[in-house]
């Protein structure tokens, strides 16, 4: 027997290298010679915690088009001829009485009606009632399913991102994105499953915090990653000026094997999720550049979205949502920061709907044509809606009533689900909250929402909480 075979077992590893540190490289690479190989570390790919999905996906990735702001449902999705005829007029009590409003709070005395501010017209052969400011989402009216019965608990924006990306108001929890890593797991290995994009203009600019795609309290190799689309799409990913690929490749091999030791002493995930990412990070060098450079893409399709390669736009980023589907990327986030009209909403929702329109139908119509549109889900919509009362000029944040939008694989298109009262501020039929959408997502995806869970501090955390039921009449 070798003196080696003394160790066979972790718990004699770990205590060596507790005590000797780093100075025993030598003898870790005779206990576990793999620790030191000179072999590339492959990225530990993770493949789900569920071993198979909970029954038949219809989708294999999902694009959320976040309308980060609270885009006025008034005039985007909810047409309300009643509120139009009391343009001006005092709001009934009866509606607003005991109701949250954010800052219209001190004005309960003097609530006045303001309506639409831009013409509906109804669009393909199934007649949705789309605001005019739309045409584009219009023409492909009969491909999506219209919600207009959406509540939120939140009627401040940080806290409404996070009750829709997480489930809740509390911070802290993971986001959808990141239960949809851990439970089904990545399908690409040269980028991050889970990727957010940003852009802004049209209108009040509201900031979006990068813990919206947080892991929580998953390990962190579940959290999303922004990619940007002007300058450098990840920042301090770019290798620095005077070395090369090679060399490069020798620093990343010297620090995993030093992350493997550091792991095989403690057993620490964390450690292993860092050795993971780097060699991610060092993929994505290459990857990434080839992924933002739209140029190369045809004439015919970058004038379908209106892109202007680096330009940094939604519509360009509705283009690189495509590129990042047909790379195998489960979850994908693209926030337009520009919906917050408190103030001159007629003219703000016309600046905001004319950048975000183009690229929203583009992207379902390059779907379409790329094969990608039958296993993939799209959700359109706003953190919250806004206020049929005035503001002013514009309308304030409204939590019991506004409207989103779901389109592509096992969604039944050309129809709508839900209705406010007749002046678009409470719910009243087919009610829907947040947590709805969430477990119809899942349920897309393969998942029972009520089974995929993570135990934390003693107790069974899912996205949904404890509530959420599917929209079962959506599915097609």
């Amino acid at each position: 027997m070798s003196q080696f075979d003394l160790f066979p077992s972790d718990v004699s590893r770990r205590a060596f290298l507790g005590k000797a540190g780093l100075g025993s490289l030598g003898l870790a690479s005779l206990l576990n010679p793999s620790l030191l190989s000179a072999d590339r570390p492959q990225i530990d790919k993770w493949p789900g915690i569920l071993a198979k999905p909970h029954h038949k996906p219809r989708v294999k990735r999902v694009i959320h088009l976040c309308m980060a702001g609270g885009a006025s449902h008034l005039e985007t999705l909810d047409y309300k001829p009643k509120l139009r005829e009391m343009d001006g007029k005092p709001m009934p009590k009866s509606i607003t009485e005991g109701q949250p409003i954010a800052q219209l709070q001190g004005k309960r005395n003097n609530l006045t009606c303001l309506g639409p501010q831009h013409d509906f017209q109804k669009f393909g052969q199934s007649g949705q009632h789309i605001c005019n400011l739309f045409p584009h989402i219009g023409s492909v009216a009969d491909d999506i399913a219209v919600i207009r019965s959406l509540t939120t608990d939140a009627i401040n924006h940080d806290p409404a991102h996070t009750l829709m990306n997480t489930g809740t108001t509390i911070s802290g929890r993971p986001s959808m994105g990141s239960w949809m890593l851990y439970g089904l797991g990545a399908e690409t290995e040269n980028l991050p499953g889970y990727c957010v994009l940003i852009s802004r203009g049209g209108g009040q600019d509201q900031p979006v915090a990068a813990r919206q795609w947080h892991a929580g309290f998953l390990p962190s190799r579940f959290q999303g990653v922004q990619l940007r689309g002007k300058g450098d799409p990840v920042l301090y990913v770019k290798r620095p000026d005077g070395v090369d690929a090679d060399r490069q490749r020798d620093v990343v091999d010297a620090v995993q094997q030093l992350n493997q030791l550091q792991n095989a002493a403690v057993q620490d995930p964390e450690i292993t999720t860092r050795i993971s990412q780097y060699e991610m990070a060092f993929r994505m060098q290459m990857s990434v550049p080839e992924l933002v450079d739209i140029s190369k893409e045809p004439k015919g399709v970058l004038d379908l979205y209106g892109a202007q390669p680096g330009d940094g736009s939604f519509a360009s980023n509705c283009l690189l949502a495509r590129r990042l589907a047909e790379r195998g990327v489960r979850f994908i986030q693209l926030y337009h920061r520009g919906w917050d009209h408190h103030g001159n909403i007629k003219g703000a929702m016309q600046n905001t709907a004319k950048i975000v329109d183009q690229g929203v139908a583009a992207l379902i119509k390059d779907l379409k044509g790329s094969g990608l549109w039958e296993d993939t889900l799209i959700l359109w919509g706003a953190e919250f809606g806004r206020t049929p009362m005035a503001q002013g000029s514009g309308r304030d944040h409204h939590i019991k009533g506004f409207s989103c939008w779901f389109a592509g694989g096992g969604i039944k298109g050309g129809m709508s689900y839900g209705n406010t009262d007749d002046f678009g501020y409470n719910a009243v039929e087919n009610v829907v909250h947040v947590n709805d959408l969430h477990a119809t997502i899942l349920h897309l995806m393969g998942v029972d929402h009520e089974k995929l869970t993570y135990r934390f501090q003693g107790r069974d955390f899912r996205l949904t909480d404890v509530h959420g039921k599917v929209l079962k009449p959506i599915l097609a």
